[in-house]
């Protein structure tokens, strides 16, 4: 039996939905990390790009920023900031990875503050950066997270990064763009996706090690599911070697 952890299990299967020719806006950490591990096996052609401006380098090692000089290592383009937001305006952009303190069960994020009063929050956060740029304009959002009920929930204090919004068709008639939203959320215990109408989200398949009442009892919000729930496939013998060897060999976000 192949041992692995948990944050190895989500980047393994962040990796597999970055198809090879595919365009992704990746942060640090772990969304990088799985861009890196699709590259380096069935997505050679993968082009990432960062916010700060770099464009398909060829990463010589795990990037601590964004603005990280390996960002910009042998790549084909150092821009800027606006050159990497207007490509993803003009609907260039496949994939981008996003994170939070809170999701609803549209896939609105909140990465802003805690409590009702965005005056005096009882907890700051960082806020958006480029998040809401990369939520409204990418095709397809993916967010990778441990999962719990305080984070998983329709109280959510601040919508930073728009979902689907009220579900249905309200970010499209909010002016965002159409086919353009929340794809997967991979969490430790479940893969989500969303109902293709409500825009509610959706299991796709259970961890190993989890149940389906693990599943929804820590989550805040009642979860649907898809008609056949498969268990996730796990972490192969090649996924874990290039990771731990290759993409993350100084353990700074396999090793957490």
């Amino acid at each position: 039996m192949i041992k692995y952890n948990q944050i190895e299990l989500m980047i393994c299967v962040a990796a597999r939905n970055l198809e090879d020719g595919a365009t992704v806006v990746v942060g640090t950490g772990a969304p990088c990390a799985a861009a890196m591990l699709a590259q380096k096996t069935h997505s050679p052609n993968l082009c990432i790009l960062f916010e700060a401006g770099g464009v398909a380098p060829n990463l010589p090692a795990m990037p601590i920023s964004v603005g990280d000089s390996r960002t910009f290592h042998q790549a084909i383009m150092a821009s800027s900031m606006p050159e990497i937001m207007e490509t993803c305006q003009r609907g260039m952009i496949d994939y981008t990875f996003l994170g939070g303190a809170q999701v609803d069960m549209y896939g609105n994020i909140n990465s802003t503050m805690i409590g009702p009063d965005h005056s005096k929050p009882l907890v700051r956060f960082p806020g958006s950066g480029g998040a809401n740029d990369l939520a409204s304009l990418c095709w397809r959002t993916m967010m990778m997270t441990i999962q719990d009920a305080k984070r998983f929930t329709n109280d959510i204090d601040f919508i930073t990064s728009p979902g689907y919004l009220q579900g249905g068709n309200s970010r499209y008639e909010a002016g965002l763009p159409r086919g353009t939203g929340p794809y997967r959320i991979i969490t430790n215990m479940a893969i989500m996706g969303f109902d293709d109408t409500t825009k509610r989200m959706k299991v796709l398949s259970v961890n190993p090690g989890y149940t389906r009442k693990d599943v929804q009892n820590n989550c805040g919000f009642e979860l649907i599911w898809a008609d056949s729930i498969a268990e996730t496939h796990e972490p192969d013998e090649d996924e874990l070697r290039i990771l731990r060897g290759k993409v993350d060999p100084d353990r700074y976000i396999i090793g957490r």
